[in-house]
């Protein structure tokens, strides 16, 4: 008959004995896992022991299908208490042979469980979850090739249409079916725990994912422009969800180093990773789609600044979620593969480091542009103001009109509107107003006024 490791006998209806302690104490709502282990012939007494030591309450039932094994052990544990535990076993003789079952429990009744639960809560994080748990979560992240290859089709479809509609709605809907949490996560479990095939396996699916998310939407771009279905666009970045995708800012790396850090600490202590999942495809799918718009409309251009952004992206999720798994203690079980791990995950930081880093020199171009941008808007603003106002005249607009690049746009004209009470003779402000606007931009802007009659207090 299967016993605790007090040796008071287990029954179907429960444990025997009033006094034991599993009736004693309060119900316990934090996050537990249930472990189960097999024991191989001759590991029953250590494995056993082991837990004793550890202060764990378990069952043992016999096993009887004569094969290797001779028993199977049952202990609750708190969550952050599986690695160190899984650990110890494996010091006395549980491999990779034996099969250990991790699930989820909802509430723990017992003494010795809460004691267990504040030994750990002071060595280790109590949201972290057991090396063998997030290789699991990782693996599950990524759905099955066709599914995959499916659902990345859609979500670049639908973006692609969202951006055309210039609809962010639609846009955000794209986001939420994007499966490409699952690559970028693997890609880094695999690096720090040192699991090859993991790691390989995220490193192709995104790299194919991304592939047929810019194919994808290259083609429907296509069909959308030549079959008419939105209005005649000469130029994609009149569109303002577009337009947002093709020149990035080092804001954008905030935004995906952003991503990557909720990622994979969504995935290391166990909570939903929907909703990091749509963070994710946020800093990937609009501008991959945005690449396809580009294509699709012969604007290299627009291509290239989505393509940067798109890569910038990519590289730093990989990056943050490495730099956060590493700190936060994941390794190899054993120290030679830890050392491997170590130097792999050296190698790939720096790799996306330097990649980053290049990718960034386009990043502060573009700021750059947009810091130089507005100050010349500032400064042509505030001085067509000072003059109108040297005139007695009121200023009712100034509006800069931007050149057709996609990137590193500059003011090429300026239009000034101004208002004059009724039957006024306008003063000369063109030349003055052209003077003042290119020395604000440093180059030769085209510079015109308009005058519109309009009634002052006091005029009858």
């Amino acid at each position: 008959m299967p016993s605790l490791d007090n040796g008071v006998p287990f029954s179907e209806t429960g444990y025997a004995g009033t006094n034991h302690s599993y009736f004693t104490s309060r119900s316990l709502q934090s996050a537990v896992r249930l472990v189960q282990v097999t024991i191989p012939t001759g590991k029953r007494e250590a494995v056993l022991d082991a837990l004793d030591d550890e202060g764990i309450d378990y069952v043992v039932s016999d096993e009887t299908s004569g094969r290797e094994y001779t028993a199977v052990v049952s202990f609750p544990l708190p969550t952050n208490a599986v690695e160190p535990i899984l650990d110890r076993l494996h010091e006395v003789g549980i491999d990779q042979s034996a099969y250990t079952v991790i699930v989820e429990a909802n509430t723990v009744i017992s003494d010795r469980f809460e004691t267990l639960q504040d030994e750990y809560a002071e060595e280790v994080d109590e949201d972290r979850i057991a090396r063998e748990e997030l290789k699991s979560k990782a693996q599950d992240l990524s759905p099955a090739f066709e599914t995959y290859v499916i659902m990345t089709i859609v979500s670049a479809v639908i973006a692609t249409a969202g951006l055309l509609l210039d609809s962010p709605a639609v846009v955000v809907g794209s986001m939420v079916i994007a499966p490409l949490i699952g690559p970028a996560m693997a890609t880094s479990v695999g690096t720090v725990i040192n699991e090859t095939e993991l790691f390989r396996r995220g490193v192709k699916l995104q790299i194919l994912g991304l592939l047929i998310a810019i194919a994808s939407a290259g083609v429907f771009a296509i069909a959308v422009r030549y079959l008419n279905l939105v209005p005649p666009l000469e130029d994609v970045t009149t569109v303002a969800e577009i337009r947002e995708r093709v020149a990035p800012d080092f804001l954008s790396l905030v935004v995906a180093l952003g991503a990557g850090v909720a990622g994979v600490l969504s995935l290391a202590t166990g909570v939903s990773t929907a909703l990091v999942g749509v963070m994710i495809a946020v800093a990937l799918i609009p501008p991959a789609a945005t690449v396809g718009i580009g294509l699709a409309w012969g604007t290299p251009l627009v291509s290239l600044g989505a393509g940067v952004l798109l890569l910038v992206n990519v590289l730093s999720i990989n990056l943050a979620a490495l730099i956060v798994l590493w700190y936060r203690g994941y390794r190899p079980r054993h120290w030679f593969h830890s050392e491997n791990a170590r130097s792999a995950t050296l190698k790939r930081v720096a790799v996306l480091v330097l990649s980053i880093l290049v990718l960034s020199a386009f990043l502060g171009g573009v700021t750059l542009d947009s810091y130089q941008m507005s100050s010349t808007e500032t400064a042509i603003n505030d001085g067509a103001a000072a003059i109108v106002e040297q005139h007695s005249l009121t200023l009712l607009d100034v509006e800069m009109i931007r050149g057709n690049q996609a990137v590193f746009q500059r003011v090429e004209g300026v239009v000034v509107t101004v208002g004059i009470r009724s039957n006024t003779e306008p003063p000369p402000l063109a030349d003055e107003l052209d003077a003042m606007a290119d020395a604000a931009a440093d180059h030769d802007v085209e510079t015109s006024v308009r005058f519109i009659e309009t009634e002052y207090a006091g005029d009858g």
